[in-house]
């Protein structure tokens, strides 16, 4: 696999898009800490790290509305491939929908969200929109 984090989004778009309840994604440190910022900005109810012989796996809960069913996360877009790596500087940071939406960075002190790489006035690689 060339680009895991493409494949973790694509997974997570999937199915939301057929209305499943949980997904599992092979685990690594960088999935991690996007579905920890996923869970923390309310995208998705729960996840669990489950310890498995070949390999960790993240199973994540997919959050819905209650009466329309439809997906919290309505898009999840990769920015920076691995064919093209995507940097912003504090000062250019990108905004997601104005404010509504969140950009995913990694910077050198840790993966966050676009707003506080700019309260930390740190810059890095943008890995993904969520809105």
């Amino acid at each position: 696999m060339t680009d895991p984090i493409s494949d973790f989004l694509t997974r997570i778009r999937n199915a939301s898009a057929v209305g499943h309840k949980t997904v599992e994604i092979p685990a690594s440190k960088m999935k991690l800490e996007l579905t920890r910022i996923l869970h923390e900005k309310g995208y998705i109810l729960a996840y669990k790290l489950e310890e498995g012989n070949p390999g960790n796996t993240i199973k994540i809960a997919l959050k819905y509305h209650p009466e329309t069913k439809r997906p919290a996360i309505k898009k999840l877009q990769r920015i920076s491939t691995p064919g093209l790596r995507q940097y912003a500087g504090v000062e250019n940071m990108p905004r997601v929908l104005n404010g509504l939406g969140i950009a995913i960075v990694s910077t050198s002190k840790g993966v966050m969200t676009d707003k506080e790489a700019r309260v930390q006035n740190v810059g890095g690689e943008v890995l993904c929109f969520v809105y």
